[in-house]
């Protein structure tokens, strides 16, 4: 049975107060706080176990080589990949989906062909692509969603057309928490013959990922965001993908063989790791992942739905309170502007003195807030520690903020 108190006593930042207040973390969608089992793992790392890895025939670094590529094994579980070969490290989303746009889309991509994307996309999944429609002439074709947040797959799939290269769609908005069906755009995206990113950063964290069942040809995580540390991250990549790209950047352990005329190019998923990599990051990110796994994937879920269904009747009973984006199918991710054009700031700022710990702004987001008419929202993100009392503690605090408001 999940019990959220143990699963708090895990977390010792939990504990903390905040201006005199216990700390309310909801802001997980930007990232999460840290188990101890994290925390040691990487104490133990920098402490007895330090070295750099693959290079070394040394008892140290033979430790650290085999801690670091051990992780490759825990991805390939947490997202049920069928190989450790389709597992990249990288150090987040950022630079996951940049690699993809380099390695992948850019030798591809000529004038005129198209990307698919959503508006509900982070900017992560979108600069990149501007980068190949600034340098190279691609053309950004754009599918809204609709006013309760949801994207509908098919409209996805009607945007593909004879010189579409690629759709690259979220598949849990970081903004209004909807879950796209991501499966059925792959399903039909492959009918026609177009590869599919799905950008996981926030479903990975929150629901089971299944890539197979997916079928996408590229799935994005970050570490920071599944309980692990900054700089920490891995993309799924097919197999059949990683041998149509051609290397990110140039360094050490990508490389076969170096001579003043020639280089060939080592096997994936090295071909795509240059230099020394964030070792003590990954190991720890693996950490999180196991930590995540033995609680159970579904059980967390259930946890989240629970007080995904909690906060939206709570939240939902505030009359001053305008939730941005009602789809069916969420995450407990919730938006939220005031009627009486509160700014956002304003709204964190005194949260903040209650302990309440929030976003405010565009969240990275800025095509989806301009579709949806908005300068900025607060956003409250849970977690698997967050609690039914933290929902009403952000309740009485939102009451205190409207009572500001109208004295």
């Amino acid at each position: 049975m999940y019990n959220v108190n143990e699963v708090r006593s895990d977390f010792p930042i939990l504990s903390r107060q905040v201006n005199g207040k216990p700390l309310v973390y909801l802001d997980n969608g930007a990232s999460a706080q840290k188990p101890q089992v994290v925390i040691d793992a990487i104490t133990q790392a920098y402490s007895m176990e330090y070295s750099n890895v693959h290079r070394g025939l040394h008892y140290l670094s033979n430790v650290a080589t085999e801690k670091y590529e051990g992780v490759r094994a825990i991805v390939k579980r947490f997202l049920n990949a069928a190989s450790e070969d389709e597992v990249i490290f990288n150090s987040g989303t950022t630079e996951a989906i940049n690699l993809v746009s380099y390695a992948w889309a850019a030798p591809r991509l000529q004038a005129g062909d198209e990307i698919v994307l959503s508006v509900m996309e982070h900017h992560a999944n979108i600069v990149p692509w501007h980068f190949l429609r600034e340098r190279q002439g691609g053309v950004l074709k754009w599918v809204k969603c609709d006013a309760n947040g949801d994207l509908d797959p098919q409209a996805v799939l009607d945007a593909i057309g004879p010189r579409t290269r690629l759709v690259a769609v979220t598949h849990m908005s970081n903004v209004l928490g909807t879950v796209v069906d991501v499966a059925a755009i792959c399903r039909g995206a492959r009918e026609k013959g177009v590869p599919v990113l799905v950008d996981g950063s926030q479903a990975a964290v929150h629901i089971p990922v299944d890539v197979q069942a997916i079928g996408c040809d590229f799935y994005v995580m970050t570490g920071h965001k599944l309980y692990g540390p900054s700089g920490s991250g891995a993309i799924y990549v097919r197999a059949k993908r990683q041998a149509e790209m051609r290397p990110f950047i140039g360094g050490g352990d990508m490389i076969r063989e170096v001579s003043l005329d020639a280089i060939t190019w080592n096997d994936p998923p090295m071909k795509f790791e240059a230099g020394t990599p964030s070792i003590v990051s990954q190991i720890a990110f693996g950490v999180a992942l196991e930590y995540m796994m033995g609680l159970g994937m579904a059980n967390i879920a259930a946890h989240e739905r629970e007080l995904r269904d909690y906060a939206q009747a709570r939240l939902s009973g505030l009359n001053f309170l305008n939730i941005q984006g009602n789809s069916k199918n969420k995450g407990a991710i919730f938006s939220f502007t005031l009627a009486r054009q509160a700014h956002a700031h304003d709204i964190s700022t005194i949260l903040d003195k209650r302990g309440i710990a929030v976003r405010a702004g565009t969240h990275c987001a800025m095509p989806l807030m301009k579709h949806m008419g908005l300068g900025a929202t607060c956003r409250a993100s849970f977690g698997l520690y967050n609690t039914k009392a933290e929902v009403d503690a952000l309740v009485s605090a939102l009451e205190l903020v409207n009572e500001l408001f109208n004295a």
